[in-house]
């Protein structure tokens, strides 16, 4: 970095392949009409907020809903995909003239083969249909996903990222091939920011290879085992431990995406002059910065619609009908409290955040010059981990879980006794109880955006009293909010009721405005 020293094996490996020019291809695009895509985007943008998920697995899990309706609907391989691939672009979650013929073909390949793997292991009989359908649908909208939005630069950060961390990690009581799968699921889930459809992909690819006509029949035969080590690596006993671990050493890695992405063709002027690295390092870090609060702003957004979706049904069929045959009326003051105070809690947490300031990006300055120029880089301690808990901690292990559950009842009782107090009755209590959790959680996951380029953590004095009373609370909202997505009425109602009649609107639409284009066209 301007004072000859040379970049280490790994580091330069990283650039090469990033340097790397992609050819354009000549074929025909698919294109859709500008004023149906701007509905599309507007519908999508509402049904999203609806359904709380992180914006990269977005994409995924659209598809995976197109999937399941389509197919309901009669459709096959060769039917679905050009429309699928039709309602991502209306959507703009792909830019229009992006998808190409090669992209169909590939699409619809995919669920073809997926499909066929589905029938072969129902009629093997290894695992129940409902579980077999759950992961056939997780791969194959993974796998279209990759297909329609390849992000090939991303994907070679991650094994870079995966390549320097994995040996700052050690499982004294297991093997290094467990080790490295942790690490590689921890990278994806800190960098890639992966749900666990797309980490089952990853590991499926691992396990069996790209699924392709040759190797269906061996797949098939051998899913239970792919199957059992999938899950063994996804719910490993330690495996939140290590992607804390790898996510808190992310950041810098987010940022050498940043710097080797704006600066693609000037890459190694931009490293043999320092002056120049720390002014391109410390503007990104900026940017980011500022970026932070547009992102915590849709975030605060789509969680507030999320609550009034789901607190309107609840509202109706739950508080106002027990109010109305327990009491004969309905207390609005009660109602709108419950309506009301989650909302503006979800706003106050996002109007309290705060951005990192400049010693933070000075600190990530210094890793990823670390990672850049060492060949062993260290980025602070270690981890060392146990597979199995320690003979010596049962003890402190009870008393840990003794001081949870007085957690979870002095943080809930004192909030029923406040309730109590405002004459609240049982339901309208469980209702407030149940939108708290869920705003909390949501909030927490709002926190942990705006802490996304934080290397110096910063620890208040109180920060373990308010964990101890707010953390039972953020648990149970995190494991409704996961339910709710499950089980969202209304979700079900837009999916098979409104969007399907909507999205068959959009095609009407779209045809006919390519009727007027050649009627007007005929007119020379």
């Amino acid at each position: 970095m301007g004072d000859g020293k040379p970049l280490s094996k790994t580091a330069s490996i990283l650039i090469s392949a990033l340097e790397k020019e992609d050819l354009p291809k000549n074929e025909n695009k698919l294109t859709v009409n500008p004023v149906v895509s701007q509905i599309a985007y507007l519908y999508e943008k509402l049904r999203n907020a609806m359904e709380y998920r992180e914006d990269e697995v977005i994409l995924r899990s659209t598809i995976e809903r197109i999937l399941k309706r389509r197919l309901l609907l009669g459709g096959n391989p060769a039917t679905i995909s050009e429309p699928l691939l039709r309602e991502l672009l209306w959507a703009r979650y792909v830019p229009n003239d992006h998808i190409g013929d090669k992209v169909v073909e590939q699409v619809t390949a995919s669920i073809s083969l997926h499909l066929t793997l589905r029938q072969s292991l129902i009629k093997k009989r290894i695992l129940g249909e409902g579980r077999i359908n759950e992961w056939i649908y997780q791969l194959v909208s993974s796998d279209i996903a990759h297909i329609v939005s390849p992000n090939a630069e991303r994907e070679i950060m991650a094994s870079f990222m995966f390549q320097v961390l994995k040996e700052h990690v050690t499982i004294s009581d297991d093997t290094n091939q467990t080790r490295d799968a942790q690490v590689f699921l921890a990278v994806r889930k800190a960098f890639n920011r992966d749900d666990i459809a797309i980490l089952r992909y990853q590991l499926f690819k691992q396990f069996f290879g790209e699924l392709t006509q040759g190797s269906l029949e061996k797949t098939a035969d051998n899913f239970i085992e792919g199957y059992k080590e999938i899950n063994r690596e996804i719910y490993y006993p330690v495996k939140d431990i290590i992607y804390l671990y790898i996510k808190r050493k992310t950041p810098p890695f987010l940022i050498l995406e940043d710097v080797l992405r704006t600066q693609k063709g000037n890459i190694k002027a931009v490293l043999e002059d320092k002056v120049l690295f720390e002014k391109v390092i410390f503007s990104l870090c900026d940017l980011r910065y500022q970026g932070i609060a547009s992102k915590v702003r849709r975030a605060v957004i789509r969680s507030v619609i999320f609550v009034l979706f789901t607190k309107v049904v609840i509202a109706v069929l739950v508080e106002a009908s027990y109010e109305r045959i327990i009491y004969g009326q309905i207390f609005l003051n009660s109602m709108l409290f419950n309506i009301s105070i989650p909302p503006l809690l979800m706003i106050g947490v996002g109007a309290s955040i705060r951005i990192p300031g400049r010693d933070n990006s000075k600190e990530i300055l210094r890793e990823i010059t670390t990672v850049l120029y060492e060949d062993k880089p260290v980025l602070g301690q270690t981890l060392v981990v146990r597979k199995k808990k320690d003979k010596k901690e049962p003890i402190l292990n009870i008393i840990f879980t003794l001081l949870w559950f007085l957690a979870f009842l002095v943080s809930f009782g004192a909030i029923l006794f406040f309730l109590m107090k405002l004459h609240f009755n049982i339901v309208s209590e469980m209702v407030f109880l149940f939108f708290l959790a869920i705003v909390s959680f949501l909030s927490y996951r709002i926190t942990l955006t705006a802490n996304l380029y934080t290397v110096l953590e910063r620890q208040g004095i109180l920060t373990p009293i308010i964990d101890f009373f707010f953390m039972p609370i953020v648990r149970v909202g995190r494991d409704l909010t996961e339910g709710i997505s499950q089980i969202n009425v209304v979700l079900f109602i837009f999916d098979f009721l409104i969007e399907t009649p909507f999205k068959g609107l959009f095609s009407f639409f779209e045809q006919w405005f390519l009727f007027l284009h050649a009627k007007r066209e005929e007119l020379g």
